[in-house]
């Protein structure tokens, strides 16, 4: 399988540098210029199926990517961002963030673990790979899940894996 991520488009707290999680929030005029750029991106690379987190601005992004390319968009519970629980809509620049961001079995506040968001998303990447083997296959959702689907293809040391972050609408890619 050949396997293109990419990020949501812009939303207003990500223009404010807010921590947004499962906070429901639309592409704002940015983000969704962006998401037509990251259809444009995305035309050439043979996609043959787009699987999108439920959140309205991954589905959207995901939406117009499928529309410029006559595909469907499938949503996957699993691919929903992180629950960043007390720390939603905090600045990202908040130092109890900033640290807590860096333990991997520590909740948020009400909160989850990146244990937790590994242990949802991993089998589903599994489960992809088998399904669509043979395929090329675009998710569109977050980057803390990001940061955790990229940690499943490269195996980083500690500090590469919270140094991990992309812009909004930036790809990547990964083969099984």
């Amino acid at each position: 399988m050949k396997l293109y991520v990419a990020r949501h488009g812009q939303t207003r707290w990500n223009s404010q540098n807010r921590v947004l999680g499962r906070t429901d929030i639309p592409l704002n005029e940015t983000g969704i210029e962006q998401a037509r750029g990251l259809a444009e991106k995305v035309a050439s690379l043979g996609i043959d199926v787009i699987i999108s987190s439920p959140l309205r601005r991954a589905r959207q992004t995901a939406d117009i990517v499928g529309d410029a390319l006559g595909l469907n968009v499938l949503a996957d519970d699993r691919l929903i961002e992180f629950d960043f629980g007390a720390f939603e809509g905090a600045s990202r620049d908040d130092a109890e963030y900033q640290r807590l961001k860096r333990q991997f079995c520590s909740k948020y506040e009400n909160g989850e673990s990146v244990l937790a968001v590994a242990a949802r998303v991993y089998p589903f990447l599994d489960e992809i790979s088998v399904k669509y083997r043979d395929k090329t296959v675009l998710l569109v959702c977050h980057n803390a899940m990001m940061r955790v689907i990229n940690a499943y293809f490269t195996a980083p040391d500690n500090d590469e894996f919270f140094d991990f972050a992309v812009e909004n609408c930036e790809i990547m890619f990964y083969e099984t």
